[in-house]
């Protein structure tokens, strides 16, 4: 290699370098705002709204909120048998999350009769997916707002197009008291661990879900 051909290869070398620094960049400070997929208002009126499980209590004083607004006339509830099992065996009583999430509901006016647990018990956002929408099959494939926090909300619509099966179609809603930044996610531990998991759960859910809970 002649000193000439060495150089333009150093620079090429270099500039790729600076294209792939910027890139890296541009893809950190953006990918609070990409995380945000939600619906925005005014929603289609939906058979249900679902809270999913986490967030609590943002998202299900969210969906009281959509109740109120007449959106829809059910309130669905997820629910996890742990930590429940594991603390039943040493004796120690435990009130899911579900049951919080029933008590802000009914707080935020909804009426007892309208909220219901789905089955069956989940482990993570997949499971829910596939709970609700087995649950709005037999709703002869209706319409449902899916509740959750801001930063979740890119990967509850990627895994409702690769699990529902299309049965029916879901609406994804933000909790509007979610204080997530997404312009600054860096800046709050709280905001960064949410950005790390649901970049880590979208990568896995586009790579076929090879990774589950532990057990």
């Amino acid at each position: 290699m002649t000193p000439r051909s060495h150089s333009r290869a150093r620079i090429v070398v270099l500039f790729i370098a600076v294209g792939c620094a910027i890139a890296a960049v541009v893809i950190f400070l953006g990918v609070g705002h990409w995380l945000l997929a939600e619906d925005p208002l005014p929603l289609q009126k939906a058979e249900a709204i679902v809270v999913l499980s986490g967030g609590m209590p943002l998202r299900a004083m969210e969906a009281a909120r959509l109740y109120r607004e007449g959106y829809a006339a059910e309130v669905w509830l997820t629910h996890s048998t742990e930590p429940g099992e594991s603390l039943r065996t040493m004796g120690i009583l435990y009130f899911g999350e579900e049951f919080y999430d029933r008590q802000i509901l009914l707080h935020g006016g909804v009426p007892a009769d309208a909220i219901h647990n789905l089955n069956p018990p989940i482990e993570n956002t997949a499971d829910e997916i596939l709970t609700i929408s087995a649950a709005l099959r037999q709703e002869k494939n209706g319409t449902v707002i899916i509740v959750t926090t801001k930063a979740h909300t890119r990967r509850v619509r990627l895994l409702w197009q690769k699990l529902s099966e299309n049965q029916g179609r879901a609406i994804v809603r933000a909790a509007r008291d979610d204080d997530f930044d997404a312009g600054h996610w860096w800046r709050s531990s709280n905001d960064a661990l949410d950005v790390v998991r649901e970049v880590l759960g979208i990568l896995n859910a586009w790579a076929g879900l090879p990774l589950r809970p532990a057990h």
